[in-house]
């Protein structure tokens, strides 16, 4: 029985967005899916058998969708992906950053093109198989952007940048699944790609291999190669944090914070990247116990409530999408920036990478790192 509402899916050929479409067919809401085109492998430089998102994950998708008696279409977001998602992770990589693609083009592509789409086509929600969870608070208002139940699975993290008007409009129907229970739904309803391996890599990267295809894209776009004195396509030193040659490195965008393989140097003890020092086109590598810090800035901040906070407030916050999150003290500096103060010292905080601040199950918001404290 149909309930009047309808529902855009988002269809990636993978079992999570295909069970979020059937579970979403069977509470009545008429339904589309959608898989979107964001960009050809040719043209960035990826092999096709490679990367998630190849003809047979259109083909599965379209298949689920034809299962669960639905239309489905294709849309282009190959522009708009590029803009907002290949090229800020190429700069963030180039001034020195680690950035999360995923995280943009959740942001960018996903709650904010294909919901200008929805909109465009008359439906009233947009769905995807994110696991996480909306609720509606009678008392003030709003809405809550909530951690999954299943915690191995809980991707919030990748979503603060949610805002109420996006959340009104979106449903995430895996957000009270674990994933065993979504893979048994598929089977049950026989969708093809119920034991499909999930994805792991960025899907544009999917080698992982980011500085490769940082040079090939800049290579092929003629993209002004930025970052300080030096090229951080320009080979360097490794050096230790008091100035000692370590050896030499390949440029300063195949780095990250944390990093300790694929240094190609032969040390007497683990050292890892601690800094990157791009006018003087140096790596600084340091023992373990250096990664570990307790304050950083962030900006480009989102908060879920829509109401920017007043003044410092307790919370949990962490600094990676893997990571559990620990108790923190955030001050806002202005309208744009807070400082967040860890009660323990947190290894790696990486500028690119995102803070979200949690309480309880609860998003409170969260933000992009702009720096740590020593930096």
């Amino acid at each position: 029985m149909q309930n009047g509402k309808k529902a855009l899916i988002a269809m990636s050929g993978g079992v999570d967005s295909s069970v979020a479409a059937c579970l979403m067919k069977q509470q009545g809401y008429t339904c589309m899916g959608v898989t979107m085109k964001l960009y050809d492998n040719e043209e960035i430089g990826v092999s096709s058998e490679k990367t998630c998102c190849t003809l047979k994950d259109v083909e599965d998708a379209r298949f689920v969708a034809q299962a669960l008696d639905m239309p489905y279409y294709v849309l282009n977001f190959k522009d708009k992906f590029e803009e907002e998602v290949i090229q800020r992770f190429v700069d963030t990589y180039i001034e020195g950053g680690t950035p999360n693609p995923c995280i943009d083009c959740n942001h960018r592509i996903k709650f904010r093109a294909l919901m200008r789409r929805m909109e465009e086509l008359g439906y009233d929600y947009v769905v995807t198989g994110h696991y996480a969870r909306i609720s509606y608070d009678e008392t003030s208002g709003k809405y809550i952007l909530k951690k999954a139940l299943d915690s191995t699975k809980d991707q919030s993290y990748v979503l603060y940048n949610l805002t109420q008007e996006q959340l009104a409009h979106t449903l995430f129907p895996l957000g009270t699944y674990e994933k065993t229970e979504a893979r048994k739904i598929a089977e049950a309803n026989g969708l093809l790609n119920a034991h499909k391996h999930d994805s792991q890599d960025i899907c544009f990267v999917p080698d992982g291999d980011y500085g490769k295809f940082i040079e090939g894209y800049c290579e092929r776009t003629g993209k002004e190669e930025e970052g300080g004195k030096f090229s951080p396509f320009e080979p360097g030193d490794f050096v230790t944090e008091d100035g000692k040659v370590l050896g030499h490195h390949k440029g300063i965008i195949h780095y990250t914070i944390g990093q300790r393989k694929g240094l190609g140097l032969s040390l007497p003890q683990p050292l890892y990247v601690c800094r990157k020092d791009l006018d003087k086109n140096k790596v600084v590598l340091a023992p373990n116990d250096r990664l570990f810090q307790d304050t950083l800035e962030a900006g480009e901040l989102n908060f879920i409530s829509g109401e920017y906070p007043r003044g410092a407030f307790r919370c949990c916050a962490k600094i990676r999408y893997k990571q559990k999150e620990a108790p923190a003290t955030v001050t806002p500096i202005d309208e744009k920036r807070v400082k967040v103060v860890f009660d323990e010292p947190q290894r790696g905080i990486t500028p690119g990478q995102a803070v979200v601040f949690y309480d309880g199950d609860q998003v409170l918001g969260g933000g992009r790192i702009l720096r740590s404290k020593e930096e």
